[in-house]
């Protein structure tokens, strides 16, 4: 891998190591460039407190955590700052403010909740309703047209179990607003690692008739995940084997 941009750091309270431990994996492994997007924090209402991202608060750490090391590593290590985000409507533009303030250079799509997350259906939990599926792919697509996000990670976290001609219908329906948009989607490397029901390859095979690109991602949650090289050559079968186009790296999208 020459670049990975989904990184996590120990904010979002589901990952472990420290930033400087991640840089150094990976130097080890040759990657070129590394980019941080811890889950983002979002402007929730006072009542709702996210357990699976970074407060608020800690945006100004982070960035500065980030910013010092890719100073002290420039010239070895290429780092981005970003962030994973969802696309929760009522708040967005509460968010693209807070993160273009603090600089924030990009952001990656990872839509983990459905509506605008509080009281809602996680994606990647097992539904056979064909609304979930429905309003998954919508409230995606409407993200990409944003024009904000550099790719889309994990596309295939929605987890239908219905009727694959509606799960089909949906899909191709995404992958060909991805295509139009010129987002890349992720075949996530930390659901190959951990035997999740992602990567989907039903998902993959409406990508490649669609003709989208696709990049590969870590979703590192620690440090040692930057060194799995099992994970990429099983991604990279699976490339093979579709026809899928792979791309090295991302031309980002600012923040605005």
């Amino acid at each position: 891998m020459k670049a990975n941009y989904h990184t996590h750091t120990w904010r979002c309270g589901h990952a472990k190591g420290t930033e400087r431990e991640y840089v150094e994996a990976a130097i080890a492994r040759g990657i070129e460039i590394l980019g941080f997007s811890d889950h983002s924090p979002y402007p929730f209402p006072w009542y709702h407190h996210s357990f699976i991202r970074m407060r608020c608060d800690q945006l100004a750490d982070y960035t500065e955590t980030v910013t010092g090391l890719r100073n002290e590593f420039r010239g070895t290590i290429d780092i981005k700052l970003g962030v994973e985000a969802e696309y929760y409507p009522a708040y967005f533009s509460q968010l693209r403010s807070m993160l273009s303030d603090h600089g924030v250079a990009y952001m990656i799509l990872g839509q983990h909740y459905l509506d605008n997350e509080i009281l809602s259906h996680y994606s990647g939990k097992a539904t056979s309703d064909s609304k979930h599926l429905e309003q998954y792919c919508r409230q995606c697509r409407d993200a990409m047209q944003t024009g904000l996000f550099s790719y889309f990670a994990h596309p295939d976290l929605i987890r239908f179990t219905g009727d694959d001609a509606i799960y089909t219908r949906h899909i191709r329906q995404l992958c060909r607003e991805a295509k139009d948009c010129g987002i890349p989607l992720e075949i996530n490397l930390l659901g190959i690692e951990a035997n999740k029901h992602y990567p989907n390859r039903r998902f993959w095979e409406i990508a490649a008739e669609e003709g989208c690109h696709v990049i590969l991602g870590c979703d590192t949650h620690n440090p040692a995940a930057l060194l799995d090289h099992a994970s990429e050559e099983k991604a990279l079968t699976l490339i093979g084997e579709l026809g899928l186009v792979l791309i090295p790296e991302l031309e980002l999208r600012a923040i605005e």
